[in-house]
């Protein structure tokens, strides 16, 4: 296997609820272990919480996710975006309107001054999503 750069989020008790939504939004293979499954069953608060999820997309994307366990602090303030770019403008646009839904935009998906379509928005989980739809060349 090729070395490879995953995003991992870590939430505080929503991870399940997040890798959900983002399969409906990519589509691909989920996969999702809880505490419970090994070896923390005995602990209510903890037992159905996701200890390691990953989700696989057909575009080749993994995206991974964790429930913060009790006990550790709470992860910090989001320092980080996470960047969907390429030059498929209907699959980017139907990215950004299903993480858009329910969350808030900062900046518009719209033509910027460097030619390509881009645009900032935080789904309802809290995440920072970038996306830039590549320009057609000669445009």
């Amino acid at each position: 296997m090729a070395s490879r750069l995953n995003p991992y989020l870590t939430f505080t008790g929503e991870a399940r609820q997040a890798l959900e939504f983002y399969e409906q939004v990519f589509g691909g293979e989920l996969s999702l272990n809880t505490y419970g499954s090994f070896g923390q069953a005995d602990n209510p608060e903890l037992a159905d919480k996701i200890m390691h999820g990953m989700l696989e997309t057909p575009s080749g994307f993994t995206l991974m996710c964790a429930d913060n366990p009790p006990g550790m602090a709470p992860p910090a303030e989001h320092r980080y975006s996470i960047s969907l770019s390429g030059d498929d403008d209907t699959e980017l646009r139907g990215w950004w309107e299903k993480l858009s839904a329910g969350g808030s935009v900062s900046v518009p998906l719209d033509k910027q001054m460097w030619g390509d379509v881009f645009g900032m928005c935080t789904d309802r989980f809290g995440v920072p999503w970038m996306v830039n739809i590549t320009a057609p060349q000669g445009s």
